[in-house]
């Protein structure tokens, strides 16, 4: 394969108060071929001010974010990453598992909600999952969203229907599982998965799995005692 046709690398962003899970997830990424960390911080002040000073193209595609962090907040940082690079990814990787962290961080725009417990692999996959325009879900995070969401008053349903189809794979989303578990579960390709997911955030207008999973619940999608 020629320079010319490789895939390029995901530029990653850390920012990470704690030094030893900094270098964890540092050895973790050196490995992959298709992952770059370019930077690390460990404060969401020092990652902004990085931002200001770095020239547009190379600017970070997906920021691995925490949310405990000494002076501003991960929650609080999240506008300004989106302001000063909006189209990048976010995998909030964090120990708080509050459901109304997940909530406040999937409505400021991430993409991705991921514990520290989850291992080296999952934590690839995850970004690999989010750069490839679906979203990475904790289990333990999707068991939150659906024990919150589930005892709330459902709202009107979307204008667009999901097909049934669409339901299956939006119930599976909610499970937790990446569209590969996906796929092979449906006996369907990981392709046909991603378009279908497309379509589900088309028509839910949503920008991502766990906003889907979200929305499923309020609206009555999904029935409160599933």
């Amino acid at each position: 394969m020629t320079p010319d046709t490789q895939t390029p690398n995901t530029r990653i962003m850390l920012v990470e108060d704690h030094a030893g899970y900094r270098e964890v997830i540092t050895r973790a990424l050196k490995r992959e071929a298709d992952l770059e960390l370019i930077s690390q911080f460990g404060t969401a002040e020092a990652a902004l001010d990085s931002l200001q000073e770095t020239p547009r193209p190379a600017t970070p595609d997906l920021l691995l974010l925490d949310l405990n962090l000494p002076g501003m907040s991960g929650l609080e940082a999240i506008p300004w990453f989106k302001k000063y690079v909006p189209q990048i990814e976010i995998i909030i990787l964090t120990q708080s598992d509050r459901a109304s962290d997940v909530m406040t961080a999937i409505t400021l725009g991430a993409s991705g909600y991921l514990l520290k417990s989850a291992t080296v692999a999952q934590i690839k996959e995850g970004i690999r999952t989010v750069t490839e325009g679906g979203a990475s879900l904790d289990p333990q995070v999707a068991r939150f969203i659906l024990g919150t969401l589930g005892k709330r008053p459902p709202k009107a349903e979307p204008k667009k229907a999901l097909s049934k189809r669409e339901l299956e794979i939006l119930t599976l989303l909610s499970d937790g599982l990446v569209k590969k578990e996906i796929a092979d579960q449906l006996g369907i390709s990981t392709h046909t998965v991603v378009d279908h997911v497309k379509r589900i955030y088309i028509k839910l207008e949503v920008p991502n799995a766990p906003s889907a999973v979200a929305k499923a619940y309020k609206t009555g999608i999904f029935p409160s005692g599933q």
